[in-house]
C-alpha cells in the first residue's frame, strides 16, 4: 500500500521465514528472470487472522493501513467477526475530527478561509460520507 524500499523488505520477509510464517521458493518468470514467491504457512494464515480479528488502533484510524486490512479481511471466515472490525471503523469515522483544530474544536470546511485547506476538507468529507455509507450497508449485510 505504500512504497518500500529492498532495504525494508528483504530484512521483513527474512523476519517472517525466521518466525515461520512464510516460505520462500522460486518460480519461472514470464521473461528470462525467476520471480520470488511467498506462501504463507499454516502458522502465518493463523497469525494473519489474529491481526485481522485484532487490529490495532492504528490499523483502523490510518486510512492506508485500513484499506491493507480490507484486502484481507474476507480470510477472516466468521461474519460476526469481520463485523466487528468494520463497526470499529465506522466508530471512528463518527467521532467529529479535522486536518485543522481551533483550540480543541475541530474547524469545518465552511469556516475555512484557505481555499487550499478548505478543499482539503471538503474531500475528506466526501470521503468519509462515502466510506461511512459503504460500512453501514456492508454491516447491513454481515448482519442478515
Amino acid at each position: 500500500m505504500r512504497p518500500v524500499s529492498d532495504g525494508a523488505l528483504y530484512p521483513a520477509i527474512a523476519r517472517l521465514e525466521a518466525k515461520g510464517l512464510v516460505e520462500r521458493h522460486e518460480e519461472e518468470g514470464s521473461a528470462a528472470a525467476r520471480r520470488l514467491v511467498l506462501t504463507l504457512t499454516a502458522d502465518g494464515r493463523r497469525e494473519l487472522r489474529r491481526r485481522l480479528r485484532e487490529p490495532t488502533d492504528v490499523d483502523i484510524s490510518d486510512q492506508t493501513r485500513f484499506f491493507a486490512l480490507l484486502t484481507f479481511l474476507s480470510a477472516l471466515p466468521d461474519p460476526a467477526e469481520r463485523a466487528r472490525v468494520l463497526r470499529r471503523r465506522l466508530d471512528f469515522l463518527e467521532t467529529p475530527a479535522s486536518f485543522f483544530y481551533d483550540g480543541e474544536r475541530p474547524v469545518r470546511a465552511e469556516e475555512e478561509s484557505d481555499p487550499y485547506r478548505r478543499g482539503m476538507l471538503l474531500v475528506a468529507r466526501a470521503t468519509g460520507a462515502a466510506e461511512r455509507e459503504w460500512l453501514r450497508k456492508e454491516l447491513g449485510a454481515e448482519d442478515e
